[in-house]
This record gives structure tokens, sequence and C-alpha cells, in this order.
């Protein structure tokens, strides 16, 4: 074993689902600078993953990015053991995937609504099953999810993502209380309006709009996201847990 194998094995390992861009590139950039190494999942884009495995290289991390559908049970569970497999263990979980299929309830067909919950919320539960054994074998760990001020406040056209994120929020308070006696938090961020390639997407109008709802009055970028759950995932946020930490420039309050 290498002295950078041994360097490695002492590092604490964080695994960042949908970690090739927005929140979750961010999340697991903010994590690299922490000291974590990063297992990042991703569900389609090898190129923009492999990309973001070298930005975190070149911040002295252990880095891999494994390919997973989040919401199929065998292929978390498969993804899982590898992770385990290649870092010797999880430290933090943070459960970042996620997907939209916005459309007024009257119109909204089946499957939109069963795609969102199938990633947002059960692909949510099938990581945080997978961990919840290690992590509580190692008497310690953080468990992050990302939720949404939707889940809090609801918004029209989107039924279904408003349905994933509070269930996320329900989910993470049963997930606290099941092992906080292990020695593992369980806490949920929910993000407010934030600049990503889907946010970019809309017309000025529309932006207008959004930032007309937020108190402090400007989307915030995925890095303000990140640093709240860096701090979740950190040693100093050990006496916290079954916590929902909004991050909305003040919209949920």
């Amino acid at each position: 074993m290498t002295q950078n194998d041994q360097e490695f094995q002492a590092r604490r390992c964080a695994l960042v689902t949908g970690g090739s861009r927005g929140i979750g590139r961010a999340t697991a950039l903010e994590l690299a600078r922490r000291g974590f190494d990063i297992a990042i999942v991703y569900a389609g884009n090898a190129e923009r993953a492999a990309q973001v495995v070298d930005e975190l290289e070149a911040l002295g991390a252990k880095a891999k990015a494994y390919r997973c559908d989040v919401s199929d049970e065998d292929q978390a569970n498969a993804c899982v053991k590898q992770v385990l497999q290649d870092f010797g263990g999880v430290w933090a979980l943070v459960n970042n995937a996620g997907v939209t299929a916005d459309g007024l309830l009257m119109r909204m067909k089946d499957d939109s609504f069963d795609k969102v919950i199938n990633v947002n919320l059960k692909g949510t539960f099938h990581m945080t099953r997978a961990l919840a054994g290690p992590m509580a074998r190692q008497r310690g760990g953080r468990i992050v999810n990302v939720s949404s001020v939707v889940g809090i406040m609801g918004n029209a056209g989107q039924v279904n993502y408003a349905a994933s994120k509070a269930g996320v929020i329900g989910l993470t308070k049963s997930v606290a209380r099941e092992l906080a006696r292990r020695g593992v938090t369980c806490n949920a961020v929910a993000p407010g309006f934030v600049k990503t390639d889907m946010t970019a997407k809309l017309s000025e109008t529309v932006q207008k709009k959004y930032e007309e709802q937020i108190p402090l009055g400007y989307l915030c970028d995925p890095e303000e996201i990140a640093r709240a759950i860096a701090f979740l995932a950190s040693d100093e946020a050990g006496y916290i847990t079954g916590v929902v930490l909004p991050v909305d420039g003040g919209m949920s309050m």
C-alpha cells in the first residue's frame, strides 16, 4: 500500500447522488475541499461525470463515478456495495438525485407522477436503506437529503414534485429517529430557487417572477446550498438530526 493509499484510507468518503451537475456537483466539490473522498452517482452523462471526477482529484480527493438509476432497487444496492468495496466505507450520504415532470393536476399522467416519485423519493429510500446497515455498524454517519421549498409550501403545476419532496421530509424525520442511537444523523436541506441548468432555460420574465417571491430578491448559486449540506455532513453538526433546513432566501418563512 502506498503512502497515498494510506492517506485515502484515513479520509472519510461521501457518496453524492446526482453528483455530475448543479447542486450535486457543487456539494461534491465542497466536501472534497473539506477533506472527504467522493463517490458521485450519475444517471446518464458519463462525460460530465468524468469531468467532475477530474475536478475532485485536482482538489486532492480520491474520487470515482458510478452510473446508477437510484429508482431501481437492484442498481442502488449494487452501486452502494461497489462504493463500499472501493472506499472501505461511507461516512456521509447526500441524496440529491432528482427529476421534474411538471404539469397541472388535471392534465398530469400517471407516468409523470410515478417517474418523479420513483427517483426523488423512492431513490432516496433505496440509497438510505442500502447504507443504513453499514453506517449503524460503524456507529456513525451523516445522511443529508435534498428536499425543496416546494415540499414545504407546495407549488402549482408541481403536484408530483411537491409530493416527492414532502415525502423526503417525512422519510428524513423517521430515519433520524431510527438511527440516532447508532450515532447516525439524518437531516434535510430545502433549497428555494437555484441557478441551475433547469432555471437557466427559463425566460427572463419567468426568472423575474421567481425573484419577486424571494425576500432576499435573487436566485442563489448551487454553492450556497452545498455549504449548508456540507455543514450537516460535518462533525460540527453532530447534535443536529431530524431537521429540515430551508436555504431559500426567506421564501418559506
